[in-house]
């Protein structure tokens, strides 16, 4: 699916865009781990917040990481194999995996909490100050 360039005259400043939606669709289609992103509504005690989930059965929390590298959130799962163990099918490999989101500016991560294989990050976004500002014009002679 190609897309048109962000190259109109009433677009300025829109550069940036252009280059993290070249690297998003640059970005793996592997399917692997699966994920949801869900919206949570407002609560009176909390904010609007999005939810990315992760199926990551097998991993422990040390085998997981979860970092901020400047706008993007990236999850990276690193499994070693156990040579002690001796199978007679393998169906489930030892597998290491990078997911990354490109976040928009202004996103925060509140947390991750990893229960029963699924591990969700929360995020939200501060609603920005609505700001007017009055331009003044001058005369030049």
């Amino acid at each position: 699916m190609s897309r048109p360039p962000l190259n109109s005259p009433f677009l300025l400043g829109f550069d940036e865009i252009e280059r993290a939606l070249d690297r998003v669709a640059r970005s793996g289609t592997d399917g692997y781990p699966p994920y949801n992103i869900e919206r949570i509504p407002r609560s009176e005690t909390e904010p609007e917040r999005l939810r990315i989930t992760l199926a990551v059965a097998g991993f422990t929390r040390e085998q997981l990481d979860v970092s901020l590298e400047e706008n993007q959130l990236v999850i990276r799962g690193r499994q070693v194999d156990d040579r002690e163990r001796h199978f007679l099918h393998r169906g489930i490999a030892a597998r290491q995996f990078q997911r990354a989101f490109l976040l928009a500016e202004g996103m925060q991560v509140l947390g991750a909490d990893l229960v029963n294989g699924l591990l969700s990050v929360d995020l939200v976004r501060p609603e920005p100050a609505r700001v007017i500002k009055k331009i003044d014009i001058t005369a030049r002679d």
